[in-house]
């Protein structure tokens, strides 16, 4: 998993780069997008979440400019969305769909795109030589697109959306079909896209793993509507707030010791509360007390809470030792809509 920078670290920043107010969208009778408010600064990454027709993709096609939304309006970087044209030079797109032209190299592709953007030949070709070593493509960059790997052709994709040094870059699903090894060397490019250009992302994914790895901030949507926002910390206590129990230790037993697990536990004067996880068969969250000194629990409550289960002859499945998840928070926030 890539590090995650803090809010408060160096990713951070006090200038708004994009802002949504109020969009909606109706397709005739039905409201795909219900009043999406969101802002994100400069440097940020943002990751878009929400189960199948939640309104991911709606969303993303009304703040690339390719949609006109049935009410409200954004701006990106001060442009309103009165003015698509300014917009679509301020932001970079990588489609799910990358449409390439096979016969071309990586060279010639990113050439082409930078003289579409108003570059002479040669300032194109100088700066597409620097974006296929900024995204590893540089032993390949003459060789033809057809010949490239899925992970290659995404890395193109990206350099890509990198052309006109947008401030803002839309990435839809970028490792999906890549195996665990392209999946985070893909991710590592993403991770420094906004610490070397300071340029925004939106990431949409999901694979929930990548956005609380990579994302300062996410917004989930259910419905159409918001159901989370703000950082990955604050969407997962907001979760837990409205009844989400995941937050300490995690232990998995079988279903028919459940019961009988919790009631263990929590006869243990270390333990707070053990009660079953919503959603997940024969899990048990379990909230410790406190120290007298307000530090955090260490190994040997969690051998102790092992220990107390195997003398009860009550099979650990598995064991997690280790606060609440996104995951736990999308599962939670996104209940109804997925039922």
């Amino acid at each position: 998993m890539i590090p995650r920078d803090d809010t408060s670290g160096p990713r951070a920043s006090s200038r708004e780069i994009l802002r949504a107010d109020g969009l909606r969208m109706f397709y005739g009778s039905r409201e795909a997008l219900k009043g999406l408010s969101f802002s994100l600064g400069s440097g940020r990454v943002l990751g878009f979440l929400g189960p199948n027709g939640a309104g991911k993709t709606t969303a993303i096609r009304i703040l690339t400019t390719i949609l006109e939304p049935s009410s409200g309006s954004f701006a990106v970087d001060g442009v309103g969305s009165s003015d698509p044209q300014t917009i679509r030079r301020k932001i970079g797109v990588l489609p799910e769909s990358l449409g390439f032209t096979k016969s071309n190299t990586a060279l010639e592709h990113l050439t082409y795109f930078g003289q579409l953007y108003g570059r002479g030949a040669k300032e194109a070709q100088t700066r597409a030589q620097a974006l296929v070593q900024e995204v590893g493509l540089e032993q390949r960059a003459k060789s033809p697109i057809g010949t490239y790997s899925r992970g290659m052709r995404q890395r193109l994709g990206i350099a890509r959306a990198l052309v006109n040094d947008p401030v803002v870059v839309f990435l839809d699903e970028p490792t999906l079909g890549l195996d665990p090894r392209g999946q985070k060397e893909l991710l590592a490019l993403v991770h420094r896209i906004p610490l070397e250009r300071n340029a925004s992302i939106i990431l949409c994914s999901h694979l929930l793993s990548e956005i609380e790895g990579v994302c300062d901030e996410v917004v989930i949507l259910s419905s159409g509507e918001v159901v989370a926002s703000g950082t990955v910390n604050d969407v997962v206590r907001q979760a837990r707030s409205n009844a989400m129990q995941a937050d300490g230790i995690r232990v998995r037993v079988p279903s028919a010791s459940v019961s009988k697990a919790c009631q263990l536990l929590e006869s243990l004067p270390e333990v707070g509360a053990a009660v079953p996880l919503r959603g997940v068969v024969g899990w048990v969250g379990i909230t410790m007390v406190e120290s007298d000194d307000g530090t955090p629990r260490d190994q040997h409550d969690n051998n102790m809470i092992l220990d107390a289960l195997i003398r009860a002859d009550i099979a650990v499945l598995s064991f997690q030792a280790e606060v609440a998840r996104l995951q736990d928070a999308f599962l939670h926030l996104t209940e109804e809509a997925i039922r």
